[in-house]
């Protein structure tokens, strides 16, 4: 005799674990035959005795013992599967290096491990799935490359430890908004996920979580606390009812391509709590719409003010006066060209339109100012030119931002027009950032122009113009190239809008500048590759302020003092399997 049981895994009867019983070398003829199997046909759960009638049960019983015998000899237990070789993991694409098809990037290797395991259960689990209405294992030729069935882990982080030349604590020391990476503080996001496809429907559902720490952390100040925050809570679906749409709802980080070597993304970079809608055609063009809110903590969106609790109790009690949110809507369409074998152009259109309504402020005790309604706009493109090898890629993005849109979809004016708005405000980017590689030899490279004005007319600190170019060229060393080394250099310059005066008597506007030069030898178990990860890196950056960079800060600063400055340090960086950097 041989009964074999199977459980579904949402099966509460043993535990809600997936469960195979077998039973061998058992009487298989006689009362006590009869009894057992119809004793075992009434423990099993109910799933297991659908595979498994009872009918089934007591024709196996009254077979004869050789035939039981000579199916003993003739299934023999198979040996177990090889271990796989282990594979390192590998970073995805670029942000500018999909498929000269147009289609998404391969998937992570976890995801890839993941859904063979799932093809290995066989027919077993599509056919609970259609009996329950349960997910199924989806058919590897019809599933979006960006899914895998089950639950996932992501995660980016990096891990900085140094300090100056005098043991100081480590300081961001660029001048301009988005400068090296090489002496960013330590940050990571921990992301976990379900991806299912519900053969019933055809469609394919993804369910994101993640959480993000940023430094300080325990073990450097020794504050048992954390500085965290929600970075993906949304739930996404594809192919319901129309091959190719997507429909998404929650809250993310939504946005496009990067800049590695600056931490930029220039063009859409948007961390919002809404919806939204894609659609894929087959003409390898992409649609993506957006909308969503937020609230600042700032007094343009929230004014609270004391009022005596009802019924005449005692003390005050907080009220919201000036409580509006601002819509921020999105919309981004690219098109996909193949060139030659692998290669290819994308090109991107991107639109936002921010808005915020009318409400009303506390000026002094019983005194009131209406506020009025407010609106921006943003609109920019992307070029981008990819090899698809070895990550070879260079994009060109163009950003224009007005009114409202000028301070991003966080920021708030802090000056105004004479119409008490942020029309007049406005900003506009230039930015280029490419990867080539070649043998042992790798080169990042990264750049921006950005012009910022506020709503006031006068010019002011706060509107400045600025730029950065960064090189990294790499070489990786050893047969198998897991030792390497790269240099970092950078040109940073910035003008602001006031004046200062020169030695002759005469003005001229604030600027100023500096130069960067860094070191970074580093270890790579997976590799070659500008974009490969995990590295363990040692850092050596020198920074060179003028006068004029060094007058942006003020008195008793160390970087108003010093001329030059020195950053030394040890980190590591990873990124495998997270959301947050997948490619449209």
């Amino acid at each position: 005799m041989h009964v074999v049981a199977r459980q579904d895994p949402t099966d509460r009867g043993l535990g809600g674990r997936s469960s195979t019983l077998t039973l061998r070398a058992l009487p298989t003829s006689g009362p006590g035959a009869l009894a057992l199997a119809t004793a075992l046909t009434l423990l099993l759960p109910t799933r297991a005795r659908a595979a498994q009638p009872v009918e089934d049960a007591l024709e196996d019983a009254s077979a004869p013992e050789e035939d039981a015998s000579a199916e003993a000899e003739s299934e023999p237990t198979p040996p177990p599967a090889p271990a796989p070789a282990p594979r390192p993991e590998s970073t995805p694409p670029p942000a500018s290096e999909p498929s000269a098809t147009g289609e998404a990037p391969a998937q992570p290797e976890s995801a890839q491990a993941a859904e063979q395991d799932l093809e290995d259960e066989g027919e077993d689990r599509d056919d609970a799935a259609a009996r329950e209405d349960k997910p199924a294992a989806s058919d590897g030729a019809t599933r979006p490359q960006a899914y895998a069935d089950g639950f996932h882990f992501g995660s980016y982080g990096r891990v900085v430890v140094g300090g100056d030349a005098t043991g100081r604590a480590p300081r961001d020391a660029d001048i301009v908004a988005r400068g090296s990476r090489m002496d960013e503080s330590t940050y990571t996001e921990l992301e976990l996920r379900r991806e299912d496809y519900w053969e019933k429907t055809g469609a394919y559902t993804r369910i994101v979580a993640t959480v993000a720490f940023a430094h300080p952390i325990f073990h450097y100040n020794a504050d048992f606390d954390a500085k965290l925050a929600i970075r993906n809570l949304y739930l996404e679906e594809r192919d319901l009812g129309v091959k190719g749409l997507g429909i998404w709802a929650g809250s993310r980080m939504y946005r496009g391509d990067d800049i590695y070597a600056l931490d930029f993304w220039p063009l859409d970079n948007l961390n919002t709590i809404g919806g939204g809608l894609s659609y894929d055609f087959k003409s390898k063009t992409s649609l993506r719409l957006h909308a969503g809110l937020n609230q600042p903590t700032n007094p343009f969106y929230r004014q609270f003010i004391l009022r005596s609790p009802v019924h005449n109790q005692l003390g005050e009690t907080e009220v919201a006066l000036l409580d509006r949110q601002k819509l921020v809507s999105s919309a981004r369409v690219s098109q996909m060209i193949g060139v030659g074998e692998s290669g290819g152009v994308k090109l991107v259109g991107y639109g936002e339109l921010h808005w915020t309504p009318s409400g009303q402020r506390e000026l002094s005790d019983q005194i009131y100012e209406d506020v009025p309604s407010d609106m921006g706009f943003v609109a920019g493109g992307e070029v981008s030119l990819f090899t698809g090898k070895r990550s070879g890629h260079l994009n060109l993005y163009g950003r224009y931002a007005g009114g409202l849109a000028a301070y991003g979809e966080w920021g708030a004016p802090s000056q105004l027009a004479l119409d008490r708005t942020a029309s007049g405000a406005h900003e506009w980017i230039v930015a280029l950032g490419g990867n080539y590689e070649a043998g042992p030899f790798g080169l990042l490279a990264g750049a921006y122009l950005r012009s910022f004005r506020n709503a006031s007319p006068a010019l002011d600190f706060d509107d400045v113009n600025e730029g950065i170019f960064l090189l990294r060229p790499q070489l990786w060393l050893t047969k198998k190239r897991w030792l390497g080394l790269a240099l970092e250099g950078s040109y940073q310059a910035q003008q602001r809008g006031v004046s200062v005066e020169n030695e002759d008597g005469s003005y001229a506007p604030l600027r100023g500048s500096l130069v960067r030069v860094g070191l970074m030898p580093f270890i790579s178990p997976a590799g070659e590759g500008s974009y490969t990860r995990p590295h363990i890196r040692l850092m050596y950056l020198l920074t060179s302020r003028d006068a004029g960079a060094r007058s942006l800060y003020p008195d008793d600063d160390v970087f108003a003092r010093r001329k030059l400055d020195h950053f030394i340090g040890l980190s590591a960086e990873w990124w495998f399997g997270s959301t947050s950097y997948f490619r449209n």
